[in-house]
């Protein structure tokens, strides 16, 4: 997607602070200064300080300026927050972080699918891993697939409030996924993992779809851990998934 000249301020300047070129608690340039670097207008300026502020990375102020908020006041469910943070680099806290959410979330959403999900849903859910299936076996985009897997089952749950949070979760699901699935033949071995997954929620069997989900989900942990340990190039989860090659 092409950003305006707004959308490329934000992206900018929200790099800049996540990259810590702007350190917690030091005042961004004034905005004269931020119109000369960037070449844009002050009302440019003044909407991407408030887009930024809205995203939890700095706060603004009669007589104190404009300064940089400490990480855990950043809104980690912005898609643009992630984004930035994956050109930044991925540090150990943050892939720890999205673990914990993952091991927190997704086991508690598959035993409620299990109980609730309707005919639809599973049908959904199937689609997306027939998706994941062709991508193994004949190339193409097996993340966007995989993404929909697991939203589908926070879906599944009819808990309103896991629902919202399928929508949140999204851009720290798909970066998990893009560096678990950057490890060659992560994709084709953790196919039965979420087939078990899925069969279990078919089965209306919550307590093995816990347990189904559980080993996915280590299995992701591990196979991230190894990509992280190779210090090879990670993939780049602001861009579109990079397909599969054909099998």
């Amino acid at each position: 997607m092409i950003k305006n000249v707004h959308g490329n301020t934000v992206d900018l300047l929200g790099e800049a602070i996540v990259a810590g070129r702007y350190a917690v608690g030091q005042s961004i340039p004034p905005e004269p200064v931020l119109c000369e670097q960037l070449g844009v207008s002050r009302t440019v300026v003044r909407e991407s300080v408030k887009s930024l502020v809205a995203k939890g990375l700095i706060h603004t102020g009669p007589k104190v300026g404009t300064h940089v908020l400490p990480s855990d006041q950043w809104n980690w469910f912005d898609p643009d927050v992630i984004a930035w943070q994956s050109r930044a680099g991925l540090s150990p806290e943050f892939i720890r972080d999205l673990q914990d959410l993952r091991l927190v979330v997704e086991p508690a959403a598959v035993k409620l699918a299990a109980t609730r999900a309707t005919d639809a849903d599973i049908a959904e859910i199937e689609e997306a891993y027939a998706g994941m299936h062709r991508a193994v076996m004949g190339g193409g985009d097996y993340v966007t697939s995989d993404l929909r897997f697991h939203q589908g089952l926070l879906r599944a749950s009819h808990n309103r409030m896991l629902v919202q949070m399928s929508k949140a979760l999204g851009a720290l699901l798909r970066t998990s996924f893009e560096i678990s699935t950057s490890k060659k033949d992560g994709p084709r071995s953790s196919l039965p993992l979420h087939r078990a997954v899925l069969d279990a929620v078919v089965a209306r069997d919550p307590v093995k779809a816990e347990r189904a989900v559980l080993v996915l989900i280590e299995g992701a942990h591990k196979d991230i851990e190894q990509v992280l340990g190779s210090r090879r190039r990670l993939p780049r989860v602001h861009r579109p998934a990079l397909p599969l090659k054909a099998a």
